[in-house]
């Protein structure tokens, strides 16, 4: 990192009282094996590993990279390890503060810092997403000519936030989110570290387990939420963080709620089903229960896209649209800004008509095939594309329905055994009503029997 006067100083502060320090920086990684989680990111050869200087060399240098997940995964910690672990020169940025005047004086010290003294340099980026077409421009021909490695670090999707020349430069890495297992043995170590808490308070169960709630898989507002329970329970004389001294701290009541039990389903299934019965408040409430439980907001996204087609169907053809777009945005922001994303699509599959038909049509389709009810495609229905097909009398007769004036023609699709068959009853609720109507005109010109 670029030394100056005043970063020198709160450093030589802060190795005097590393209190002066907060937990979550004071417990950063000094190397890559000591991070948690991301290790699909740190096997041997790994971009990160060329980075700190691990690996042959050669004339393959090592690569820049964008750096992409959820707030609170790793991306400010790898690059300060990269700070501290490499031999080259180290400039860090923010794109909130740094404009095109900065990012060119950064290239223009990397050229005199590689002509002069050979020496590299390594550019991290923060949030690089905040910077505009012709900011991210600015830094194509130094990472181009690699006069510097750049570390770019985002919380949003890259694929729209950065521009295509820099994707193209650089390798995407994605930094999954933190699982309760690495959260819980970071906070471990924070209590037990030289550096932490110097073994100062213990941690009960009950606490730990709200306290990885809170979390939500980020790892500095866990460290966040201990450093202030610890502070506030050594204030009171006590050696252990209670579960209410924590609820006092972060001013969050512990949820009853076992992710990996009852609660877990119970709730889960009282959402679905106060959707399906068009109770909106009280889908508004179970959800609110998962989220502030930490549930695992994919979760609560696969659940709202089944609910979907199981109890809305095409009595609202959009509801499945919007839960598909739910999930795929959930997957892109995560909490909390996906508690909005959650509750847009839970309002929406509440006050939304309802209809089991669809999942009433399938059920009885394949108990039918359960139960042996098939027999042979009819020949007209037949690939007829091969050599020899004609022969075997494949495709012989298949009207093709463009051909005629109403677009159906009046053949039999279904199996001998099944062509009376009636699997689809819709409902008359919402948008159904015209499929209702669609599917009596379409059977009746099929010639269709009542069974």
């Amino acid at each position: 990192m670029e030394p100056d006067l005043f970063t020198a100083a709160a450093e030589e502060r802060q190795e005097k009282d590393p209190a002066a320090s907060p937990l979550a920086v004071r417990m950063r990684p000094r190397t890559l094996d000591e991070v948690v989680g991301q290790q699909h990111l740190l096997k041997p050869g790994s971009p990160l590993r060329r980075l700190v200087g691990e690996g042959a060399g050669g004339p393959a240098g090592p690569s820049s990279v964008i750096l992409w997940g959820p707030p609170g995964t790793g991306k400010t910690t790898l690059a300060y390890v990269v700070s501290k672990a490499t031999n080259k020169r180290f400039v860090e940025l923010s794109a909130i503060t740094a404009g095109v005047k900065e990012v060119r004086a950064v290239i223009d010290g990397a050229r005199r810092a590689t002509g002069g003294y050979g020496q590299e340099t390594v550019l991290f980026l923060d949030e690089i997403h905040r910077f505009s077409k012709a900011q991210q421009d600015s830094l194509l021909p130094a990472v181009e000519n690699r006069w510097v490695t750049l570390i770019a670090a985002t919380t949003e999707n890259p694929y729209f936030s950065v521009i295509s020349p820099l994707l193209s430069r650089s390798l995407l890495l994605t930094l999954e989110p933190l699982t309760d297992d690495d959260v819980r043995g970071l906070l471990r170590r924070a209590l037990a570290d030289e550096r932490g808490l110097k073994s100062a308070v213990a941690l009960p169960e009950d606490t730990e387990d709200h306290l990885l709630r809170i979390a939500g898989g980020d790892a500095r507002r866990a460290l966040t939420a201990l450093e202030a329970a610890a502070g506030a329970a050594l204030d009171k004389g006590e050696d252990e963080i209670s579960l209410t001294t924590l609820e006092e701290t972060v001013d969050r009541a512990a949820v009853k709620y076992d992710r990996d039990g009852d609660q877990h389903y119970d709730v889960a299934s009282a959402l679905i089903k106060s959707i399906r019965g068009s109770d909106v408040d009280a889908a508004l409430h179970y959800l609110a229960r998962m989220i502030e439980a930490g549930e695992d907001p994919r979760f609560i996204a696969r659940r709202l896209m089944i609910s979907a087609s199981e109890d809305i169907g095409l009595a609202d053809p959009n509801a499945l649209p919007i839960a598909v777009a739910a999930a795929q945005a959930v997957a892109m922001i995560g909490f909390p800004e996906a508690a909005l994303t959650l509750s847009h699509a839970t309002i929406a599959l509440a006050l939304a008509p309802k209809s089991n038909s669809v999942t009433t049509a399938i059920g009885a389709a394949l108990e039918d095939v359960r139960k042996g009810l098939a027999g042979s495609v009819p020949p007209h229905l037949r690939d007829g594309h091969y050599k020899g097909a004609a022969k075997l009398g494949h495709a012989q007769g298949y009207v093709y329905p463009h051909d005629l004036p109403e677009g159906i023609a009046a053949q039999q699709y279904a199996p001998d055994a099944l062509k009376d068959r009636e699997y689809y009853s819709p409902s008359r609720h919402g948008a159904e009503a015209r499929y209702a109507d669609a599917v009596e005109w379409t059977r009746k010109h099929l010639g269709r029997k009542r069974p």
